[in-house]
């Protein structure tokens, strides 16, 4: 048996447990991860104490009702941590995605209770004891995951395991045992009804967790799970999905960013409109909502220019250069030029000459964006030069700034007072 070692403070809350006279066994993930060698930071415990003994053991400074309902108490160790400690449980009956529980189970009915066999593995630190009632040391060795005990039944219990067995399968590199996919398979049509929540939570720890999550994405299209959770991707591309893959996996220092490239490259091909309606029924904040949006939209408007260019062996003109970063805006050339890159590469896998052509497109890019004026900002008069020069207040103003702005993008040396005032009195005038 592999070594497992449970964190102190972790193996101090079962020695608690067991000292007051009930069992206490780590289970869920951080066994699993534990067997397969892979670290994991979240240790749950499952004990044969009720939620209100395990709140008397520990009190009620140290003890949060975190799912009191459904047997789980958080016990916070000595640095503050929270860990889980959860009533082994029996399920008395389920709607598809919440479950009423009784306690007073034992082990092994806690554990045929779960979803996969590699999840119904528990450990007990004090005898150095693994209970592995539905041989889930097996799949692990195997590379398999399989629903415990009836799949079709599993899968009605709780139509979000159909997401977390695509995501492990992905995650670890094992494939689906042939009844539990078909399980997956049926359960798609009924997927309608995990909340949004679930389904974008369960979306982004695919993005997270999933080295190449195009597999896991791929599964879902393909057992009918994104016509029901997703209807806008259900013919996603598996071009688009390989361009997630190219995209980087998210880490705790650079997670937000990288996880909203991996999302944005997903919905881009979508369309703005399309992009917008997908993520605000998925609830997405709406500024993530905005920032996907925006990069649709940018991709629909310069996307197939700029694959020409990089793909073409003359340089853009820095005319095009100049318009094209003032269409994706100064702040945002390094994301947005992060998923181009990944989405032409998908269509190209391994083309040297390409990826030679996008880092070359991208270098001028900063370099035109730090010399030259691409915003209306840049401008070297503003709304207010303009109506002290006659220019009537209104929409006439913006109308005419953008006009200059073209030229300026036309010739960066066109910017100044003198020129600026001359050329927007003679747009108000051919007005």
């Amino acid at each position: 048996m592999p070594t497992l070692n449970p964190p102190e403070p972790v193996l101090a809350i079962a020695r608690r447990l067991e000292e007051g006279g009930y069992e206490a066994w780590c289970v869920g993930g951080a066994v699993r991860d534990a067997i397969l060698g892979h670290p994991h930071l979240d240790w749950d415990l499952a004990t044969s104490a009720t939620p209100e003994q395990v709140r008397d053991i520990f009190g009620k400074r140290r003890t949060i009702p975190v799912g009191i309902q459904f047997g789980t108490v958080g016990v916070l160790d000595g640095q503050g941590t929270l860990h889980e400690v959860t009533t082994f449980r029996r399920d008395i009956k389920t709607d598809g995605r919440h479950a009423e529980v009784e306690f007073g189970a034992t082990l092994d009915e806690d554990l045929a209770r779960r979803d996969f066999t590699i999840n119904a593995i528990a450990y007990s630190p004090s005898r150095d004891e693994l209970r592995d009632p539905f041989r889930g040391r097996d799949d692990l060795t195997g590379r398999l995951v399989r629903a415990v005990g009836n799949a079709d039944a599993r899968m009605r219990e709780d139509r979000l395991r159909a997401l977390r067995a695509i995501r492990f399968a992905a995650r670890f590199g094992f494939e689906i045992e042939s009844s539990t996919l078909d399980a997956i398979r049926a359960s798609a049509p009924h997927m309608g009804r995990l909340s949004p929540e679930r389904v974008k939570q369960e979306l982004e720890k695919t993005m997270e967790q999933v080295e190449r999550p195009g597999r896991a994405l791929a599964l879902w299209r393909d057992t009918g799970v994104l016509a029901t959770v997703i209807p806008s991707l259900a013919n996603v591309t598996d071009e688009t999905l390989a361009a997630v893959d190219l995209l980087a996996r998210p880490n705790p220092s650079a997670k937000p960013y990288r996880l909203l490239a991996r999302v944005a490259a997903l919905f881009v091909g979508l369309g703005e409109a399309a992009a917008r309606n997908a993520l605000t029924a998925l609830r997405f904040p709406k500024v993530e909502i905005r920032r996907v949006a925006d990069f649709a939209a940018v991709w629909s408007h310069v996307g197939a220019a700029i694959a020409r260019a990089v793909a073409s062996t003359e340089a853009p003109s820095d005319l095009d250069v100049r318009r094209w970063v003032a269409t994706i805006g100064r702040l945002d050339i390094a994301p947005f030029m992060r998923i181009a890159r990944a989405m032409l590469m998908a269509r190209q896998p391994n083309d040297a000459s390409l990826e030679r052509g996008v880092r070359a497109l991208y270098r001028r890019m900063l370099e035109i964006a730090r010399r030259d004026p691409i915003e209306i900002a840049d401008l070297a008069i503003d709304g207010d030069d303009l109506h002290r020069a006659g220019i009537p207040p209104g929409p006439m103003i913006g109308k005419i700034l953008h006009t200059l702005l073209d030229e300026v993008l036309r010739d960066p040396s066109r910017n100044t007072q003198d020129w600026l005032l001359r050329y927007g009195l003679r747009v108000m005038g051919d007005e």
